[in-house]
């Protein structure tokens, strides 16, 4: 089962046993640590283009000459020796790349005005990817895919003997893999059905080359952060009905190279910052509650101040009690108004996971919308964009955005539904039935193999009203179908979706805030306990119209290629008719004691700690 889950909070890869392969999507952002060459935020003083014939640049003036960067010198130094030698053998490789990792990372961790993590880690990883025959097919065909790639950790010392050595080794026991695995694809073609998509296994591409110049790293108070963090937790504690709450901050300077045998080589550094607040409490019948609020920048610097972040504390934990006390949602079938962040999260979801190129191809994959492409798949007021070259919209930095993909190919903006009819795939360097050339989407965490992944997903609209108008809509369509109330899903946690054809098609979004909304003037009435449901075909002809206001949702989102960044970024959207169904939820009981602090009221000394002088940081 490719299952795409879409969540906030989760670091931890959503896993079901190897049958049940998955997609799962938006997890806790300590995740973003892993994908530095896709990252979500390139440096300030970005990437330099080396000038080729086909890609001149004028020079105003002499600049220094870098310093040679000895990781980069031994990796070409490597290539070439492999190259030159494996390539001498009966089923030597025609194409291997070597990508190299560097990431220095801070994580702290605070809960109820205490440090529960502060660590800082140094890494550097390799990948080595090899393919072994043709570009027609080779070792990494259908279920092999694996066979393309072995990972290992590098020395963190800038030694070019060592790095050489290490790369020496997991070459070696690449082919070791490669080579017999080439054999095992031949043998299986030869006794199998033939394939509808005979496609060739890999694209030609033109070589990138793409040098960093020399960059400094966003300043970073570690000290004044951790008190920050140490404040914010603490603020937690003025609430009886937050049972557990954390604050999340990690930092990540991470510099990524790849070179391949094609002669392309990527250089490029990035950095980010990223907070996770979560709090959550329990309802008298034992459901669970939840609330997360995320933030992320290129630096530190571009976070929330500490009071925007308390004011958000203090929403979390009212929007708690306000759920603990609210009734359960019962299943409904009717009008429904979903949010800007709502309906971005349930687009990357119901439609994203279905634009991404793999699954055109593969036969155990239900391909959707794969012979589709000319026809329509959404009202032709909606349009949907791919582009991992935006960094910004709405005020938002956009998490989703890279220079250049897993697989060296310059990141593209692609336009892959236009007025409602289906143009575009997401592609990586795996070819599809009609679709020969990567459009820079190939994309991985360290350690898997690429494949065509969303980066920043923009979905627009031709035919919106004002979106304070969007709810008086809502109401319109409830009198009009003779319903009670209708549904407002104003935000939400995370979200899944089926995409193999041995399962049904199908989708669930979980939403944390969802009013009821009367026909009849009553107040809306906040619920608890519901999960959007469907399939994808029914659900995304029932839209209606649009707000006029772009909202964003920053995640990361985990599929077979691993976890990267992404944004999905929509407006509000009315659709005719939106099923939801009761959530399954533990039945344990709330806390049998009160929090301390909370048996009476709070101490002097417990409000005032909270409430510490802010420092200046940076």
């Amino acid at each position: 089962m490719k299952n795409s889950s879409l969540h906030a909070r989760d670091a931890r890869p959503f896993t079901m046993r190897d049958s049940l392969r998955h997609a799962g999507c938006w997890a806790l952002a300590a995740q973003l640590a892993a994908f530095p060459l896709a990252s979500s935020f390139a440096a300030e003083n970005g990437p330099k283009v080396v000038p080729t014939s086909a890609n001149p640049v004028a020079v105003d003036k002499p600049t220094a000459k870098p310093t040679p960067d000895v990781v980069m010198i031994a990796m070409q130094a490597e290539m070439a020796r492999a190259t030159k030698d494996l390539g001498k053998a009966d089923s030597g490789p025609y194409y291997m790349s070597y990508t190299v990792y560097d990431q220095n990372l801070t994580v702290l961790v605070g809960a109820y005005g205490s440090l529960l993590t502060d660590a800082s880690l140094q890494r550097r990883q390799a990948d080595v990817v090899m393919r072994v025959g043709s570009a027609t097919l080779d070792n990494t065909h259908g279920q092999s895919r694996s066979s393309g790639m072995s990972s290992g950790t590098l020395p963190l010392d800038d030694d070019p003997n060592a790095i050489q050595r290490v790369l020496w080794e997991l070459t070696d026991r690449e082919y070791k893999r490669a080579a017999p695995a080439f054999l095992d694809v031949r043998t299986k073609i030869a006794v199998r059905a033939e394939e509808d998509d005979k496609s060739p296994d890999f694209s030609k591409e033109a070589p990138a080359t793409h040098i960093s110049g020399p960059t400094t790293a966003p300043a970073f108070d570690r000290s004044a952060w951790e008190n920050e963090i140490r404040r914010l937790s603490g603020s937690f504690r003025k609430y009886s009905d937050v049972y557990t709450a954390t604050v999340v901050l990690q930092v990540v300077d991470s510099k990524s190279r790849m070179v391949t045998s094609e002669g392309g080589a990527i250089e490029s550094p990035s950095y980010s910052a990223r907070m996770v607040m979560e709090a959550s409490t329990r309802a008298d019948d034992g459901m669970d509650l939840l609330r997360v609020e995320t933030f992320q920048a290129p630096a530190v610097a571009g976070l929330p101040s500490e009071a925007e972040l308390n004011a958000k504390i203090t929403k979390m934990a009212d929007d708690l009690k306000a759920l603990k006390a609210a009734p359960v949602a019962e299943p409904y079938d009717g009008p429904a108004l979903l949010s800007g962040r709502a309906a971005a999260v349930f687009f990357h979801e119901v439609l994203g996971h279905r634009l991404e190129g793999h699954r055109q191809r593969d036969e155990d994959e239900g391909q959707t919308f794969t012979k589709k492409v000319g026809q329509p798949v959404l009202p032709k007021f909606l349009s949907v964009t791919d582009d991992p070259t935006t960094s910004q919209m709405a005020g938002v930095k956009l998490a989703g955005t890279y220079d250049y993909d897993s697989e060296g190919i310059p990141a593209r903006r692609v336009d892959v539904i236009k007025d409602g009819v289906l143009h575009n795939f997401l592609l990586s360097r795996m070819p599809i039935k009609g679709f020969e050339n990567s459009n820079g989407h190939g994309r991985n965490q360290p350690g898997l193999m690429a494949t065509g992944r969303q980066g920043n997903l923009i979905v627009t609209s031709a035919q919106s009203v004002p979106e304070a108008q969007m709810r008086q809509k809502l109401i319109d369509e409830v009198k009009k179908q003779g319903k009670p109330y209708g549904l407002y899903f104003d935000d939400i946690q995370g979200g899944f979706t089926l995409t193999t054809r041995s399962l049904p098609q199908a989708f669930q979004v979980l939403p944390v805030i969802v009013y009821k909304v009367y026909a009849d003037g009553k107040p809306d009435e906040l619920v608890r306990g519901v999960d959007i449901v469907g399939t994808p075909l029914a659900a995304l002809t029932r839209i209606l119209l649009t707000g006029d206001q772009q909202h964003v949702f920053n995640g990361v989102c985990g599929a077979e290629s691993g976890q990267v960044p992404v944004s999905a970024v929509a407006p509000a959207m009315l659709f005719s008719e939106m099923e939801v169904q009761k959530r399954q939820h533990s039945h344990d009981r709330p806390p049998i004691l009160p929090a301390p602090g909370f048996d009476n009221t709070m101490t002097a000394k417990d409000g005032q700690s909270s409430q510490s002088k802010a420092e200046v940081k940076q």
